[in-house]
């Protein structure tokens, strides 16, 4: 077992990230995790500006969430320009020292002994939070796991900036203590090219050890409460509204099948703004497909709105969909391809460029798009839809390939693995 050169408990885990809630990748991997470094033997403790984790084990800081206006003021002024004025580094400086010394009570609190940094390393979405992450593991020599989902360079937001310095120092730090995982063999080629760091690949995972549950009482009016009619299609995108998803592809394709049919989006716009949002509506009116946003409605947990309409979990939905769209440009893995493989829906996927490398080669079968809706993945569709022998054999092929390469027991065997490399198991 590793020995602590802080002296803190190398059992207690603290998993640090600017947001640990809702449904979005990094906070889904991230429990994952926590899951399993339990099962070896961790107790895990939770750092974020926004969180939902067990209160007795969290800490939570305002300023350590990306949304926070002071945090969105300083991402405002040093993307999209080239040089940053003195106040604005004050006001990094501040912030990162602010948040450096809740980042110390935390450790000492929980009588931390490793952390596990989830893309705060890596996207600089809070800059003084990655700074501050940087500066204490550079401090006290703490053990660390730098769990990479995304880098920034994956992110044209991005190349335009004024903060090189700091995104060379801190995005991704190259420190003694430092253990660096990331999810594809791309981002492991590219972290070792750019930086010279080399990294172990896990992969995002499901439970395909166990099958989904049945639809119960309460998530049998999905279809109802979502407005999907009884002689409609339901197609499902199961993603944030981000321009990198493709849904304009989504929605073309819908229009293109010729069915009643609605488009449903689970989540809501996030840290990109809302005018692709508007982008997207606007184009729905104009093919005149029926596209329904329903982000106020679905959750991590179930629970009911401020004017009582019920909140679903995507665990909810997903059983009631008859097609997957993932149109998506850029991924860091791809979370909802292996949701719609667990729950055995049909997907309709573009080849973005990890797919193409590390997934399809696995020999899932799916309705692939090459960064356009053709006519044979229309006619791919269609012959799916209307042909349940067909759907089924794709559906089944697919889960048992989940089972081989992207169940929870992958990810205990690599992570196994990656702690018996580094001397750091239980």
């Amino acid at each position: 077992m590793i020995r602590c050169q802080h002296g803190g408990n190398p059992t207690h885990v603290g998993i640090i990230s600017t947001r640990l809630a809702g449904t979005d990748g990094v906070s889904l991997e991230s429990e994952k995790w926590a899951t399993v470094l339990e099962q070896q033997g961790a107790t895990c403790f939770y750092f974020a500006g926004e969180l939902e984790r067990p209160p007795e084990r969290s800490y939570q800081v305002d300023e350590a969430y990306f949304a926070h206006p002071d945090i969105q003021r300083i991402h405002d002024l040093t993307f999209g320009v080239t040089t940053r004025n003195r106040g604005l580094t004050t006001d990094i400086r501040k912030l990162k020292s602010h948040l450096k010394d809740h980042l110390y009570r935390f450790i000492e609190k929980f009588d931390i002994g490793i952390i596990v940094p989830e893309n705060a390393l890596t996207i600089p979405m809070n800059l003084p939070l990655g700074v501050a992450i940087t500066q204490v593991i550079a401090e006290m020599g703490i053990e660390t796991v730098a769990h990479h989902h995304d880098f920034f360079w994956e992110r044209d937001r991005f190349t335009v900036n004024a903060i090189g310095d700091y995104l060379n120092m801190a995005f991704p730090p190259d420190l003694p203590s430092i253990h660096h995982t990331v999810l594809n063999s791309f981002q492991d080629e590219q972290l070792s090219y750019r930086t010279g760091i080399s990294a172990s690949i896990i992969p995002n995972v499901m439970d395909f050890e166990n099958h989904p549950p049945p639809v119960d009482t309460y998530a049998s009016d999905v279809r109802e409460a979502l407005g999907v009619g009884p002689d409609e299609l339901f197609v499902l995108q199961p993603t944030r509204v981000v321009k990198r998803k493709g849904i304009e592809h989504a929605i073309e394709l819908v229009k293109r099948l010729g069915r009643r049919a609605k488009l449903v989006i689970s989540h809501a716009a996030g840290d990109e703004g809302q005018d692709y949002e508007q982008r997207l509506r606007e184009y729905s009116e104009l093919m005149q497909v029926d596209t329904v946003f329903v982000a106020n409605i679905i959750g991590e947990k179930r629970g009911t709105t401020r004017n009582g309409r019920k909140i679903y979990t995507l665990e909810d939905v997903y059983p009631h969909a008859d097609l997957v769209t993932y149109p998506s440009t850029v991924e860091g893995f791809g979370n909802a391809f292996l949701e719609a493989i667990y729950f055995k829906k049909p997907i309709a996927v573009n080849a973005y460029s990890i797919y193409t490398r590390d997934i399809k080669p696995k020999g899932f079968s799916v309705i692939e798009l090459d960064g356009y809706v053709t006519t044979a993945a229309v006619e791919k569709t269609l012959k799916v839809l209307d042909n349940p022998d067909l759907r089924d054999e794709m559906v089944e092929k697919n889960y048992r390939l989940g089972v081989d390469y992207y169940s929870d027991a992958v990810l205990r065997r690599r992570l196994k693995a990656f702690m018996l490399e580094h001397h750091w198991l239980y």
